[in-house]
């Protein structure tokens, strides 16, 4: 096995630290370009309501959202602001406590999405 398929240049003192995965100086890393455009979510919008794991409270998770971080927490926003509820947004999925399917799939379909409910 050769040392270089081991890892590779990580500081050059002409360009500064390095980017493992592409080799290019940190500022024109072709990477982090890639993973900024393409957002999470497969562009089939799920909403559903859970109650797994939360204490027997139920919360409407909406998943497969296709927007950046920043829009999803707006609409997250949006979202638990017309519910008047609270909830969070992790890793891609917008949770709002309460059971607000049907208000949330309405709300969806208004801003122009195609939202499908799921999970029974």
């Amino acid at each position: 096995m050769k040392s270089s398929s081991l890892g590779g240049l990580v500081y050059s003192t002409e360009t500064g630290r390095m980017c493992p995965a592409c080799r290019q100086p940190l500022a024109q890393c072709a990477c982090k370009a890639q993973a900024k455009a393409g957002p999470a979510g497969d562009g089939v919008v799920r909403v559903s309501r859970q109650t797994k794991g939360r204490g027997g409270k139920s919360v409407t998770v909406v998943k497969g959202l296709p927007l950046d971080a920043i829009a999803l927490a707006l609409l997250g926003k949006q979202l638990r602001t017309q519910c008047g509820s609270g909830g969070t947004v992790k890793d891609g999925v917008i949770e709002v406590q309460g059971d607000h399917v049907d208000a949330i799939l309405a709300a969806l379909v208004k801003l122009g999405h195609q939202p499908k409910k799921a999970g029974g």
